[in-house]
């Protein structure tokens, strides 16, 4: 019998999938419109944490992988980063709209399509691509790179932030820090672990 892959094992790409795959659980539980306006409003306060981490990864480490080992790399880094661009405005606007706003259900249909496209996009091309142009070894440590980067990344979307290094958000460790404490303040949930706490008491 094989043992389970151990976190050390795990590469990027098991990472960015396992990322992919919580995201797309929270969006199939919006869709059911089950649970208080309070309720969904945490759930999508989730999704955007989640999204904004996952996304500020990619741009730190993945994409400048992508330019250096695929030689329409910089083509699919652009594509990738404008879809992140929509999505994050997208998340701005629904960060300020009450859940029992119609506009909510309209904006969360946008993100959750916009995410969807943009997972099968990296999903079936992106990642399978940078496999097999990238050492096992270096794709592991690109995730232990991913996963340092999401603990210290900003929780909430900043469009009007660079998106491209050396002047990108994650270079300013001080907007995760302002996120952070922003939340902690405001009692926002920025993880499932952190919901359901909330929900248990």
């Amino acid at each position: 019998m094989t043992n389970p892959q151990t976190t050390e094992d795990q590469d990027v790409v098991d990472i960015l999938v396992a990322d992919h795959r919580e995201v797309e659980t929270l969006f199939v539980e919006l869709e059911t419109r089950q649970g208080t306006p309070e309720y969904r409003r945490q759930l999508v306060d989730v999704v955007i944490a989640e999204l904004v981490r996952h996304s500020v990864a990619e741009e730190a480490y993945v994409y400048p992988t992508a330019r250096k080992v695929l030689p329409d790399g910089d083509e699919i880094a652009e594509h990738e980063i404008s879809e992140h661009a929509d999505a994050e405005r997208t998340m701005k606007e629904l960060e300020s709209v009450d859940p029992s706003d119609p506009r909510f259900d309209e904006l969360l249909a946008h993100l959750t399509s916009t995410i969807r496209h943009h997972v099968q996009d990296e999903e079936s091309e992106l990642f399978p691509r940078l496999c097999a142009a990238t050492a096992r070894e270096e794709l592991i440590e690109l995730g232990d790179k991913v996963t340092a980067v999401k603990e210290i990344a900003p929780t909430r979307p900043h469009p009007s932030a660079p998106d491209h290094p050396p002047a990108n958000k994650l270079l300013a460790p001080g907007t995760g820090l302002v996120d952070r404490v922003r939340d902690s303040l405001s009692g926002r949930p920025t993880s499932m672990s952190e919901l359901r706490e909330k929900h248990q008491h």
